[in-house]
This record gives C-alpha cells, structure tokens and sequence, in this order.
C-alpha cells in the first residue's frame, strides 16, 4: 500500500501537539482560540476528527471533520485531475507528389488523432523543384481540411513558413 501526500501532511486527533489552537467545528463556525484536550473532546462529542489544516499559523488552525471523508473527497479530487487530457499537436508530413491512397491514410490517422482530442498540424514539404507547385500544396490541404470538416475546425489556414513548408493547423470540434 503506497502512502499518498494527502496521508502525510494533516496531523490527526492526538498527533497535534500544541497547544492552545484555533479551532472551527464541523459546520464551519469559528470557536475561537482553546486547548487542545478541550478540542478534542468537542470532537469526540460529536463524532469527528480534530484535523490540523493550517500548521504553519500561529497559532495553529484545526478543523473537526470527518477525516475519512476528507481524505476521500481529496483522492477523488486528485484522481479527476490525473485524468484530464493533455492535447497534443500531433503531426502528419506529406509531399505533393504524395499519392491519393495515402492521403486518405493520412485522413484516417487525422480523424483518430481529432477523436482523441489532439490537435493536427498538416505539413507539405517541398523539396528541390516541388518547390514551384504550392499550389499543389495547397490543393492537397483544402483537400484533408473538407475531408475532415466536420471531425475539426480549422485553427491555422495553410500558409507558407519558411519558404519549403507549408502547414495547417486542426483543432477538435467541441
């Protein structure tokens, strides 16, 4: 059993030392500043944990609280944030001699990437004497962004950078 941040930071019930604390009960009144031993019997009256949030103040802040529930809510808290998607910009190279056989592959592989909810950055290279057919390039570009218009908007039109590339970027439809 691995031991998670949440389980070491809160000092519980007789682990606080201290005293006299700042305690605010289980509805979230403030009860002002007392002894530790009489915090924790207002705990124990009601059935709670007396839980150190704010250690570094002085003095130090506790709440009574159901602890389990606490530590609960935080895994839970902390599993949603884990399962957030990072996007991506995941590339697809062509060229213009590119065959039409592989640019539907290419608009498969974009599709997947789109349904993942990355972004797609369509690049043309051109090379040597391609370089007098951008308007192949750019052909071939209109062509992917119809094809995937209705899986992605488009969030860069084609556009020429560097002289020997030119790229558009897709992003997911929401």
């Amino acid at each position: 059993m691995e031991i998670t941040a949440i389980e070491t930071t809160h000092r519980i019930n007789d682990q606080i030392r201290l005293s006299p604390i700042r305690v605010v009960d289980h509805e979230g009144k403030m009860l002002g500043v007392i002894p530790t031993s009489e915090a924790m019997r207002v705990a124990l009256e009601v059935g709670m944990d007396l839980v150190e949030v704010a250690p570094g103040e002085r003095p130090p802040v506790c709440r009574i609280m159901d602890y389990g529930k606490f530590k609960y809510e935080q895994k839970k808290k902390h599993a949603n944030s884990a399962k957030q998607h990072q996007v991506q910009i995941k590339e697809i190279r062509l060229r213009p001699k590119t065959g039409e056989h592989d640019i539907e592959f290419k608009v498969k592989q974009a599709k997947e990437f789109l349904s993942q909810k990355d972004k797609v950055k369509l690049n043309i290279i051109f090379r040597g004497r391609e370089n007098a057919h951008h308007d192949r390039g750019k052909e071939i570009l209109a062509n992917i962004i119809q094809q995937l218009a209705e899986h992605c908007k488009v969030e860069q039109m084609p556009k020429l950078e560097g002289g020997r590339n030119m790229i558009a970027v897709l992003a997911p439809k929401t």
